[in-house]
């Protein structure tokens, strides 16, 4: 879902953020931004993205093509094309200014991601090669060599007998658990408690793993 440039000068508001504190956490200019609320400029998609991931990040829901309000609850639903760019804004995000960088990604077909991200696949890997001491590490299935994150990940293999169809990703406090069907959908959860266990789960399967 995109947003439009009244939901910016919204949401913005909600959050006592300035022009200049919306360009601090997205790396857009404010003059940019200012274009984008007067409508003397049209974005690119994945600006908008960058942008709607930051307030989302920030607590802020977008309400249909007109509402913001401040976000309740503990578990968001991302869908679509759009919603799996949300999601990955949302993970740069949080690890750029996290102190946790540690990430842990089981059951994964990059095929999938790279199928549905296109040309923002590559973004995405240029801006997570730019996080400083980040330990990421991913769970395939044996046999598969498709490795498009191996600039910034490490990759073990794992027997199929322990690959199930359903990738999980945990980063920071929160837990993404991801089904590719007739569109993406990634269902993320914000308690530490279900983020520890799968943790726990990824170590035994990591142990089990064939390294490269």
């Amino acid at each position: 879902m995109t947003i439009t440039a009244a939901q910016i000068r919204g949401a913005r508001g909600l959050l006592n953020w300035s022009q200049a504190d919306l360009s601090d956490r997205t790396g857009i200019s404010a003059t940019s931004i200012g274009s984008i609320e007067n409508g003397t400029t049209t974005p690119r998609e994945s600006t908008i993205a960058n942008i709607k991931a930051t307030f989302e990040y920030g607590g802020i829901e977008f309400v249909g093509l007109e509402g913001v309000k401040i976000r309740s609850g503990d578990v968001r639903v991302f869908t679509g094309r759009n919603g799996l760019i949300s999601f990955y804004d949302t993970i740069y995000e949080t690890l750029k200014t996290s102190e946790n960088k540690n990430v842990v990604v089981s059951n994964v077909n990059e095929r999938d991601f790279i199928r549905w991200l296109g040309d923002y696949a590559k973004t995405h890997i240029n801006r997570m090669e730019s996080i400083e001491g980040l330990n990421f590490r991913i769970l395939i299935r044996e046999n598969d060599d498709y490795m498009p994150g191996d600039s910034y990940a490490e990759y073990k293999r794992l027997p199929s007998d322990l690959f199930a169809s359903v990738p999980f990703y945990a980063f920071g406090e929160k837990l993404a658990i991801m089904l590719f069907e007739n569109e993406p959908t990634v269902i993320v959860m914000n308690y530490p408690a279900i983020n520890a266990a799968y943790r726990i789960q990824f170590e035994d399967m990591w142990a089990r793993a064939v390294s490269f």
